[in-house]
């Protein structure tokens, strides 16, 4: 196994800059997820590591060995992709064996095949195939062609054929992303215990923020072509690098409102009910008269009445999700997702139209730079 460094990539398609510089280390063994939305570069940025596109500028090392200029072939790495790409001629068995039988067969000369050495080859080849079956619980599959198989089924026999081949690094594009919900649970599951089963440095993409946050040892959210933050699940979450960051992951997402603070230190805006002492909410370091986005996440709101509410909107929707309850709100030209337990719900039974009353968890705000994005405090900070 080795560890994957990428040294100032650029990618360009004529003059659409794709990926800008990017510096980034994936350790040895690591399970790392690139995420962020559409058209962001995360796949190009798998493809470059690949070989299966070119890279414009910068260096791609596999360990201390410079792999860019090298055919795909040859840089040790499997890929699985979103569309499974098996062979619909070949049996499930052949179609894990036949990276194998192509690994095994470079150095052969044609007639290799009939020698004894060639018989134990093929040995080693269907023991490799069962094991892996078997890891896969697929073993009884092995005789059925790709048409035969669930959707499901087919994305554990490309799991299985780049496992098979026992390379350096795995690839993984969005490879559960034509699975039913409960399917791509399990089969998450399942592809984590076999990454920490296997010790395989992994470069996991996907545009799902679960995905990302139950799976990676690290994330990677890139917009644009850049890398907004690299950290683990848990801090990406809670001290977010900027407002896209925060917005990005999380579902919902974080609600953001435009505000700021006045010279007596209290916090108004357009969006609030009532000001808020900044006193009250650890932001002593923000500039009076300087606007600024606060954020806040859905589960951070909780109902009030209307003398302690900070927040009034108009109930646009409710989506009761059976534990807990999502309320869309209308406050001013602002849409903000609020998330209760059933009970709340079921308490204050909110029908679409109703005007609701809301307050913040003080402690729980965050503050973004209204034009950069950037985070000037977060709740988990240390002063």
């Amino acid at each position: 196994m080795a560890p994957v460094r990428l040294c100032g990539v650029t990618k360009k398609f004529a003059e659409n800059t794709v990926l800008r510089e990017i510096d980034l280390e994936v350790a040895d063994r690591e399970f790392l997820v690139l995420v962020g939305p559409s058209g962001c570069g995360k796949s190009t940025l798998l493809r470059l590591i690949a070989g299966l596109e070119e890279v414009t500028d910068g260096s791609i090392y596999l360990g201390d060995r410079q792999i860019n200029h090298l055919p795909p072939k040859v840089r040790d790495i499997a890929m699985v992709f979103q569309s499974y790409a098996l062979y619909p001629h070949m049996t499930v068995y052949n179609n894990i064996a036949f990276g194998l039988r192509r690994q095994r067969s470079r150095n052969l000369s044609p007639l290799a095949w009939l020698s004894p050495t060639s018989k134990k080859q093929k040995a080693e080849i269907d023991q490799r195939v069962q094991q892996v079956a078997e890891s896969l619980q697929i073993s009884h599959l092995l005789s059925r062609k790709p048409k035969e198989l669930s959707g499901g089924q087919k994305q554990r026999v490309a799991l299985g054929r780049a496992i098979a081949r026992n390379p350096q690094v795995f690839l993984m594009d969005e490879p559960l992303s034509n699975l039913d919900a409960q399917l791509r649970s399990d089969t998450r599951s399942q592809i984590v215990q076999l990454q920490k089963q296997l010790q395989v440095t992994t470069i996991y993409v996907t545009h799902d923020q679960v995905e990302a946050m139950t799976m990676g040892d690290r994330i990677v959210v890139l917009n644009k072509g850049d890398i907004q933050q690299v950290d683990t699940p848990l801090n990406i979450y809670r001290q977010p690098a900027n407002a896209f960051v925060a917005g990005f992951m999380g579902s919902p997402p974080m609600n953001f409102l435009s505000v700021q603070v006045d010279s007596n230190g209290n916090l108004y805006g357009e969006s609030l009910h009532q000001p808020i002492s900044i006193n009250d909410l650890s932001l002593n370091q923000i500039e009076r008269d300087r606007p600024f986005t606060l954020g806040f996440r859905p589960e951070d709101l909780q109902p009030s009445n209307a003398e302690n509410a900070q927040l009034e909107g108009i109930v646009e929707l409710v989506e009761a999700l059976g534990s807990e309850t999502i309320v869309l709100l209308k406050i001013a030209d602002t849409e903000i997702r609020a998330r209760v337990s059933a009970d709340i719900s079921l308490e204050y039974d909110w029908q679409i139209g109703d005007r609701s009353f809301w307050r913040f968890e003080l402690h729980k705000l965050y503050a973004f730079d209204a034009d950069s994005g950037i985070t000037l405090h977060h709740p988990y900070q240390k002063f």
